[in-house]
């Protein structure tokens, strides 16, 4: 495995990380999601990525059942605030009531005393932001959390948290967690940037697209498959995007690797990305994604990749 620095912290992380959304405590059985976690830590992933909102609380839970079991400093486990838990009016959003209430709940069930990692799991613009900022900066001052990073928040916020942190003495966000794929590669305009400005690391999750760029939707969607009940999917399954993967599969076959592992492989040429954050049903899953951590492109494959999804 290939670690990398976040961002302008010392921290490392691998460079392929496992996350649990849809799958931790939802879509995956609990010994299923055991076995994944431990082939992933033991094949040097560090970085475990959940959320509170994933199968409300059950994702935190079954990665807690793991983690017990290993020398916690040896980890790198983050998750996240912001989504409603409840119908109470409170348990939502960015509040200093709903951060604090909420990391003490995540904690509980991940059975650990610390988060390395704590996002603000979307922007909320119904709570002043040094309010926010405030918040998670006494996280740190109290140990329960070692850094703090946004998710899926543009540039022009995250600049805002980091020149209020800097201005108030607060600490500051080191990492983003956007959406990132070859399908969709809009945050090189705005988040990116921002992200090397700020000295911010990028973790970036669905790189596969929901699946689209393992090259499974090829020929079509078959009966009960993720494509046919998930209607973002759906609308990404145009027949100009099943005509890239389909040469992104040529060319995977070309250089004798899966079209998913060529697909990570190229976010991971990228310098400003930290880590690819990705999900696993299966153990043939975690193992073909591991694999794409140590492909080594060449220059003509990238540039082949990059003309081929181009943003233009």
């Amino acid at each position: 495995m290939k670690y990398r620095k976040m961002g302008r912290t010392g921290l490392k992380v691998s460079a392929v990380s496992l996350g649990g959304w849809l799958t931790f405590g939802g879509s995956v059985e609990d010994d299923t999601a055991h076995q994944i976690m431990r082939e992933a830590i033991e094949h040097g992933i560090n970085f475990l990525d959940v959320a509170d909102i994933y199968a409300k609380g059950g994702a935190e839970t079954v990665l807690g059942e793991v983690i017990k079991d290993y020398k916690r400093s040896d980890l790198v486990i983050s998750s996240k605030v912001y989504w409603p838990m409840s119908d109470n009016v409170n348990d939502r959003g960015l509040s200093r009531k709903h951060i604090f209430e909420s990391v003490h709940k995540s904690l509980k069930r991940l059975g650990t005393d610390y988060l390395d990692i704590y996002f603000c799991h979307r922007y909320d613009a119904e709570t002043p932001m040094e309010e926010t900022v405030r918040a998670m900066d006494d996280l740190v001052s109290q140990g329960k959390v070692l850094y703090w990073g946004t998710s899926v928040w543009s540039g022009d916020q995250m600049r805002a948290a980091c020149e209020l942190a800097d201005r108030r003495g607060f600490y500051q966000p080191f990492v983003e967690q956007p959406m990132y794929h070859l399908l969709d590669r809009s945050i090189e305009q705005d988040v990116m940037p921002a992200a090397e400005e700020l000295g911010m690391g990028l973790v970036v999750w669905s790189p596969l697209a929901g699946g689209l760029l393992t090259g499974k939707y090829n020929d079509g969607v078959p009966q009960g498959s993720r494509a046919a009940n998930t209607r973002w999917l759906q609308g990404a399954l145009t027949p100009q995007n099943i005509e890239k993967v389909r040469q992104l599969t040529a060319i995977a076959q070309g250089i004798g690797c899966t079209t998913a592992q060529l697909a990570l492989a190229w976010l991971l040429t990228r310098p400003q990305i930290t880590s690819v954050i990705t999900g696993a049903t299966t153990l043939d899953h975690i193992r073909s994604n591991l694999k794409a951590a140590q492909l080594e492109l060449d220059q003509d494959v990238v540039d082949k990749v990059d003309a081929l999804f181009t943003t233009s």
